[in-house]
């Protein structure tokens, strides 16, 4: 208990000491993202023709810019689906042996359900025509009028089959985010029923608020660049949900849970690095200064939570961790993914180094006082971390670095960081009741978890009849 305390002091001495840092941080921050915007004018000026360009050399800067833009989306959209096996080695190393491949298996089927959801009404659901500010319409059921021109309503310089497949890849990673809390204990088959219908009711809604053209949330000014809001808190909120209808696995707190193969995490945890890569620069949908300034921000947001949760975790228990490093760089790469497209370099570490701590808080400190059993800390990762990153988002966006965005409170607009809160409340509502809804009817129906004697077996056996090891 003493330990506890102590651990818990040094931890807010540490949190006084960053907030310290960020008012340190503020003036600098203004003169640099102030300084970042020069260039772009300067550009501007420069490549204003003295003369009239001919169209033929027009045309051609035109089918350059739409060849490029093209790669780099589609670059994007498989970084992004590499994410998914990445996600599957993350959380298979982190579970015990006798349920590594049940684990691994729930990230690579969603790449095949989602896949078909998505093509056959799914993107009609999120992107599609819109209703009232709610859904889309059923106008590209099968992706009918979804060709290979451009859509300008969402990206006028690829096909729009290109902006389809990309968004199709941050679908199948969300519900698959959602199998962390449940590890261990839930039926392979209520697992496919779950994540296809919380795709219809969950994520496709969520979706077309957020970024569809006329969607509710996004007409109110909020800003979520790559999904920290529709990706991150619905997949995190839910992963809660899980955890509480479920309940704790077989021997929780009381038998030895550890990850039994740290090795696969790291590896794990370094594809999601490299893809995210994707998942932020490819959400530009276009190559040039606003993806590469995604690129950047990640890689360091990354860099600074793993340093920041590695601290974090020194301090109160005497010893850095590989799995504290891991854990840390992905809730970094969590919190930066909304803010992006909206912030710059100094921003990106303020974020990144917050985000270690508070999602190292989470798990450390709050599961346990809670008593939840959030197998794999989907919560405490992307749950927090995403709502900590859409709030980060009010606070340090800049329309120096997108003047298609907002400045946020520390750049003279506080009403920002009101629209923020208001998304992040309404979508962790939203999809933290339909989800507590959806998970009581399936197990009302089918059942959600194993039974006990399959849990003490393992669900690799259990439930597929292999093993990931012959001994």
């Amino acid at each position: 208990m003493k330990n506890i305390k102590e651990g818990r002091m040094m931890l807010r001495r540490l949190l006084i000491g960053m907030l310290f840092m960020f008012s340190l941080t503020m003036p600098m921050l203004a003169m640099a993202e102030e300084q970042a915007a020069q260039p772009e004018a300067t550009t501007e000026a420069i490549a204003a023709p003295a003369t009239a360009v001919p169209q033929e050399i027009t045309d051609k800067i035109a089918s350059a810019q739409i060849a490029g833009d093209t790669a780099w989306v589609l670059a994007s959209s498989a970084l992004v689906m590499l994410m998914t096996p990445g996600l599957a080695l993350f959380y298979g190393g982190m579970v015990r042996k006798k349920n590594v491949l049940g684990t691994i298996l729930q990230s690579f089927v969603a790449l095949g359900i989602i896949t078909l959801q998505w093509v056959l009404i799914g993107y009609s659901l999120a992107f599609g025509p819109d209703k009232g500010g709610m859904i889309g319409g059923l106008e590209w059921l099968g992706l009918a009028n979804v060709g290979l021109e451009p859509n300008a309503d969402y990206a006028g310089t690829i096909p729009h089959q290109a902006f389809m497949i990309f968004q199709m890849m941050f679908a199948i990673i969300t519900p698959a985010l959602i199998s962390g809390a449940f590890a261990e204990r839930m039926k392979f088959s209520a697992y496919l029923v779950f994540i296809t219908l919380w795709a219809f009711l969950v994520y496709d809604p969520v979706c077309h608020w957020v970024w569809a053209i006329n969607g509710w949330i996004r007409n109110t000014g909020a800003l979520d660049f790559a999904g920290g809001t529709v990706v991150h808190i619905t997949s995190g909120v839910t992963a809660l949900a899980a955890a509480l209808v479920m309940g704790k696995r077989k021997g929780y707190g009381t038998e030895h849970m550890a990850p039994h193969n740290l090795t696969m995490t790291l590896v794990g945890a370094a594809l999601l690095w490299f893809g995210w890569f994707g998942f932020n620069g490819g959400s530009a949908v276009a190559s040039g200064a606003l993806a590469t300034n995604a690129f950047v921000v990640t890689h360091i947001a990354a860099a600074a939570a793993a340093l920041s949760w590695m601290a974090a975790e020194w301090i109160q228990r005497g010893k850095p961790t590989a799995l504290g490093v891991a854990s840390g760089l992905v809730a970094g790469l969590v919190a930066i993914t909304p803010a992006s497209g909206f912030v710059g370099p100094m921003s990106a570490i303020v974020i990144g180094l917050a985000a270690g701590v508070i999602c190292y808080m989470a798990v450390s400190l709050v599961k346990p006082m809670l008593g939840y059993d959030d197998s794999l800390d989907a919560f405490g990762v992307h749950g927090v971390g995403g709502a900590f990153g859409a709030l980060a988002t009010g606070l340090f966006a800049s329309k120096a670095i997108n003047s298609a965005g907002n400045d946020g409170f520390f750049y003279g607009n506080p009403s920002l960081l009101g629209t923020q809160i208001v998304a992040v409340v309404v979508v962790a509502v939203y999809a933290f009741v339909v989800s507590l809804i959806l998970l009581k009817v399936i197990d009302w129906t089918m059942g959600l978890r194993v039974t006990a004697e399959d849990e003490m077996e393992g669900l690799d056996l259990s439930q597929h009849g292999e093993s990931g090891y012959t001994s």
